[in-house]
């Protein structure tokens, strides 16, 4: 259970939090907090970056403490919303990005930020599941704003 929970930690980072900086070390500086005795005590010597102090505590994950393993458990809850919501509004938005944003590279909110520059052409479905994740601020059909 520990090792899957690590896991799921790590992959969920690279896949979710690969262009959003700001939720990315929120994330991480919980795990650090959580689990700042574990990583001082069995991960001192490891190089911070890339999953390496993940994957170090996936190593001594039968010697966590509670708190840490809370730490990682909350970590995992909160990526698996997010893969979620990212789910849901990628399956709720996809045929205006085959429309509007075919053409356009995905990262670094490049694709965020076509839905927007044609916002006024955007289905109320994209629109709501946008609304629906805090993905943004949109406009409605007759000018009414969404937030």
């Amino acid at each position: 259970m520990r090792q899957a929970m690590v896991w799921t930690v790590i992959i969920g980072m690279v896949l979710v939090f690969s262009g959003a900086a700001s939720a990315q070390q929120a994330l991480i500086d919980s795990v650090v907090k959580g689990c700042d005795k574990e990583l001082k005590t069995f991960c001192k010597d490891v190089t911070p970056g890339e999953g390496r102090g993940l994957a170090c505590l996936y190593a001594f994950s039968d010697k966590l403490s509670a708190q840490c393993e809370y730490a990682l458990y909350d970590a995992a809850a909160q990526l698996e919303r997010a893969i979620n919501a990212l789910a849901y509004a990628a399956n709720e938005c996809r045929g205006d990005l085959e429309k509007f944003c075919s053409d356009i590279k995905p990262g670094q909110g490049r694709l965020l930020q076509c839905i927007e520059k044609n916002d006024a052409k955007v289905s109320n479905r994209c629109k709501q599941a946008l609304k629906d994740t805090g993905a943004k601020t949109v406009t409605a059909p007759g000018g009414l704003r969404i937030q």
